[in-house]
């Protein structure tokens, strides 16, 4: 496949690079040559296989494996994403207010785990931005054909008291719920100050159930981190259920380091193949316990056709990844489809 020559060939390059130059660097080519980068893609990935079409609550996505948030935090490369394959994709995180982030360097990779450590710190233009960039696709009739999500957080100068945490997040709502197809509240970040005490219990309980009632139709997922014992874990996942919210995102990333050999002395949230084993056995707590009330998107450490099926098995609605793409390339995507395919899994 030339997508996999392709990849072949300018990994040594890109990995020669500082992780979060590497990562501007391909970004800003992609937001640049959309026009021609989307076709050309597009013709060397091609779609998910009928077969594999699904659903996540009321979206219908072509495929199961959509992009998670992070990669593309300001929308910069919406148009390109679909074309690699993917079913979904989630831009962010973005903040109501806009923000540099943590100090660099804040984006590590792992690569004989392969695996990535970032402290990035929610570093975006803001979501007024980001609406301005969706609206505009959308009046263009650029829009994609797959369902496109907008992950929202709270920004970094925000106190964390009900009212102005309420309001943070509402002002993104507001912003983003005409041209989203769904938002993923974030309040499991490791990078933001304070931000996972919003996990508990009963201010996630207050937050969601304010924001639901305030994005209208726009369906509202949840991303929760992997740093739970299970019986907490359980407690959380019921808070999300009957707060109302359309479904649960698990997990972000986590704190700990499992199965890691390298960069230990680094702070911030570990991602990638390290993550797998915590990432699965917590989205397993979080099916049982959500017994098919809402839809699961499953995420940590998926590069596989073989992660992705036994996700599907477990009883997830969807998948998402973003690590295995930096380190599999971008013909990962298809590369899985047709793995499913062959293997007559649908």
């Amino acid at each position: 496949m030339l997508l996999d020559l392709a990849w072949r060939l300018s990994r040594p390059l890109l990995f020669s690079l500082d992780a979060e130059r590497a990562h501007r660097r391909v970004l800003g080519t992609l937001a640049a040559t959309g026009a021609l980068a989307g076709p050309v893609l597009g013709a060397l990935a091609g779609p998910p296989p009928a077969a594999l079409a699904c659903r996540l609550g009321p979206l219908h996505l072509p495929g199961p494996v959509g992009l998670a948030a992070g990669l593309d935090k300001d929308g910069e490369a919406t148009t390109i994403w679909p074309a690699l394959g993917f079913g979904f994709v989630e831009l962010g995180t973005v903040t109501a207010h806009p923000q540099p982030g943590n100090p660099a360097p804040r984006l590590f990779r792992l690569v004989p785990e392969r695996g990535l450590i970032n402290r990035m710190g929610f570093n975006n233009k803001g979501s007024e931005a980001l609406g301005r960039r969706l609206r505009a696709l959308r009046e263009a009739g650029r829009w994609p054909a797959v369902p496109v999500g907008c992950n929202i957080g709270k920004s970094k100068i925000t106190p964390l008291d009900d009212e102005a945490v309420a309001a943070d997040y509402l002002a993104s709502v507001a912003r983003l719920r005409d041209v989203a197809d769904y938002l993923a509240v974030n309040v499991s970040s490791p990078n933001t100050p304070g931000l996972r005490s919003l996990q508990a219990v009963e201010p996630l309980r207050r937050l969601v159930e304010v924001i639901v009632p305030a994005a209208g139709k726009v369906p509202v997922l949840v991303k929760l981190a992997p740093d739970f014992e299970p019986e907490a874990l359980a407690e959380v996942v019921e808070a999300v259920v009957q707060s109302g919210a359309a479904g649960i995102i698990a997990t972000n990333t986590t704190l700990s380091r499992p199965g890691t050999t390298g960069r230990l002395d680094q702070a911030g949230g570990l991602s990638g193949a390290p993550l797998w084993p915590l990432a699965r056995s917590r989205i397993e707590t979080v099916i049982q316990t959500v017994a098919g009330r809402i839809p699961v998107v499953g995420v940590g450490g998926v590069a596989s056709a073989a992660q992705v099926r036994e996700l599907l098995d477990l009883g997830c609605a969807a998948v998402q990844l973003y690590s295995g793409l930096i380190f599999e390339g971008p013909g990962l995507v298809h590369r899985i489809h047709q793995d499913l395919v062959r293997q007559g899994q649908t």
